[in-house]
This record gives structure tokens, C-alpha cells and sequence, in this order.
């Protein structure tokens, strides 16, 4: 069983990339499944991540202030900043606007810490990011979406921070309290936490993806291109920070890594929570969540080989 986790654990890019394929050729496959399912998918996969927290990754925030300052700072202004440019470069349509706006407003997705040890970045530093970003999504993500989106759509500002609380938080907060309290069942399901978060992620490309597979034929293309520019651009200007601030070699790596990749799958959820009226806005984050598992696969190997 644990080499079977280990198995989809390390090829979940390409996993993550066919259960695409199959959602837009054969939808079927997956349009059974309703949209509101993303939302328990998205709270497991939270809820795995505060099974792996611990109170060091904490304690950073308090023994290196300054590293977590940049490392959010960067985040929550560069991938939304970049966002918005993209789509007034590329003229999108409201609905995919909305949803690269809303890509870029989440926070660090929980893969950058496995593609961050693999590129030999600083893992404590993603891990404490990651963690910092999650807690501050509640009150920033909504804000920003606002700030970018609103003069779009009417963002329920309110209604999106109780959703990420619901949806985020408190899953996380459940494995923490399961940390503490059934620390012998958490030691052994930790191991095959990976492999249950990359299905999650796969089932919830595979919904979102085969409910709206004819629009991304379609129009997909464009899609695809402002997400690949938005998450390359991300994982540049994040290194160049680094660099500019003179900051050591892994740190950099963390830097760049924990800016480029998003919470995607949130994004797809406050889609459907938010906007339903606008369809579309749920597939710049499905493709976002295929498209930043490749890249950051491919940004592990080039990092630890440089």
C-alpha cells in the first residue's frame, strides 16, 4: 500500500494531466460527480496539511520574521498584480478574467512544499509561508479578489472570507487537533497523506474541467497560455526578489517556488461558491492545477541540479 502511495505520490503531474485529458474528451468520466464536491475534496486536503503541521513550522514566523514578511508580501502582490496584468494584456472575457484574478489572489499551494525539498530550496521557510499564507487567506484573498475583480462582479467580500474559514481553516485546525490528541493515528496515516491529496486534487480537476469541457475546447487555448505565463512569471519573479534582496541560495528557491504556486483548487472553489453566474471562472484554476504541478516538477530537477 505504501509503495502504491509513493507510486501516485511522485507522478501526481502526470496524473493530474491525463485525468484533464479524459474530463475534456470523455466528460462523462467525471460530470456525474456535482460541483459542490469540491468543496469536501478541498477541505481533505486541508485537512492533511494540518496533520503535518507541527509547532515548529510556527515558531519561524517568531525566529525569522523577516524571511516569512518578504515570503508573503511577495505572494499576496506579485501572482494577483500579475494576474490582473494578464488578463488586460490578453483581453479575456469577464468570466475567465475572474478566475485568473481569483487564481492569484489564494495562497501557496501545499505541493510547494514537496517541490521545494526536492529542489533542495529551503523547506522550513515554504513550509512557514504556506502556512502564514493559508492563515491570512481569510481577510486577504477576499480583499484583493475585490480590489481586482470588483468593478467586474459583485464579490461578497464577507461571504468568501467565511467560505475560505470553512472550507480552509477549519479542516486545518481539525488535523492540528488530531495532531495533538490521536498522535499515534496521525503518525500512521501521515505517510500515505500525499498520495490522498493528489487524488483529491485529480478529482477535483477531473469535476471542474468535465462540467465545463465544450467551453474549453472552445476557448481553451488562450486559457491555457495566461495560466502558464501567470505561474512562469510567478516562479521568475520570485527568484529575481530573492536574488535582488541578496538572500541565500535556498531561500531564493523557497522564495520563488511558495510565490508560483497556487492554491488552485480554492480558487475553482469560491468559483462555485461566488460566481456561479459565471461558469467559466472555474477553469483557470483547474488548469492552473494541472499546469503548476508540471512546472514545478520541472523547476525541482533544474533548481537541485544548478
Amino acid at each position: 500500500m505504501k509503495d502504491i502511495c509513493d507510486f501516485i505520490a511522485k507522478w501526481m503531474g502526470l496524473m493530474v494531466l491525463l485525468v484533464a485529458i479524459v474530463s475534456v474528451w470523455m466528460p462523462t468520466w467525471f460530470s456525474w460527480i456535482e460541483t459542490k464536491s469540491i468543496n469536501p475534496l478541498l477541505g481533505v486536503i486541508m485537512f492533511g496539511m494540518g496533520l503535518t503541521l507541527s509547532p515548529q513550522d510556527f515558531k519561524i514566523v517568531f525566529s525569522r520574521p523577516k524571511d516569512i514578511l518578504i515570503g508573503c508580501t511577495a505572494q499576496f502582490t506579485i501572482m494577483p498584480l500579475l494576474a490582473w496584468v494578464l488578463t488586460q494584456a490578453f483581453a479575456l472575457p469577464k468570466e475567465l478574467a475572474l478566475g485568473v484574478i481569483l487564481v492569484g489572489c489564494c495562497p501557496g499551494g501545499t505541493a510547494s512544499n514537496v517541490i521545494t525539498y526536492l529542489a533542495k530550496g529551503d523547506l522550513a521557510l515554504s513550509v512557514g509561508m504556506t502556512a502564514v499564507s493559508t492563515l491570512l487567506a481569510p481577510v486577504l484573498t477576499p480583499l484583493l479578489v475585490w480590489l481586482m475583480a470588483g468593478t467586474m462582479v459583485n464579490v461578497d467580500t464577507i461571504g468568501m472570507l467565511l467560505s475560505i474559514v470553512y472550507v480552509v481553516i477549519a479542516p486545518i485546525i481539525m488535523g492540528l487537533l488530531c495532531q495533538r490528541f490521536l498522535p499515534k493515528l496521525t503518525k500512521g496515516v501521515t505517510p500515505y497523506l500525499p498520495a490522498f491529496s493528489s487524488l483529491a486534487i485529480a478529482f477535483v480537476v477531473g469535476i471542474v474541467v468535465s462540467h465545463n469541457a465544450d467551453r474549453l475546447l472552445l476557448g481553451g487555448m488562450i486559457v491555457v497560455v495566461v495560466v502558464v505565463l501567470h505561474n512562469l512569471l510567478g516562479l521568475l519573479t520570485g527568484l529575481a526578489i530573492g536574488k535582488m534582496l541578496q538572500l541565500a541560495r535556498p531561500k531564493c528557491v523557497a522564495l520563488s517556488i511558495e510565490v508560483g504556486m497556487q492554491n488552485s483548487g480554492l480558487a475553482s472553489s469560491l468559483a462555485v461558491m461566488h460566481f456561479a453566474a459565471y461558469p467559466l471562472a472555474t477553469i483557470p484554476g483547474a488548469v492552473f492545477s494541472v499546469w503548476h504541478n508540471i512546472s514545478g516538477a520541472l523547476a525541482a530537477k533544474f533548481f537541485a541540479k544548478a
